[in-house]
């Protein structure tokens, strides 16, 4: 098997290395919005449902 050069990178390489990049960032993100959901719950009560509403969404 020969060694790749830096010339070698296929465009399935790229794309495979996107996807990962992709999906890493997509469970950040859920992790990210878990947590502030988990810290939200209960402190906001006063505030209108229509808020609260679109924090719900947004974190969806």
């Amino acid at each position: 098997m020969s060694s790749l050069r830096p010339g070698d990178i296929t465009d399935e390489m790229i794309q495979a290395m996107d996807t990962a990049k992709r999906q890493g960032l997509q469970k950040d993100l859920r992790a990210l919005a878990a947590n502030i959901r988990a810290d939200a719950e209960g402190r906001y009560d006063s505030a209108e449902p229509g808020w609260r509403a679109g924090v719900e969404w947004t974190l969806l």
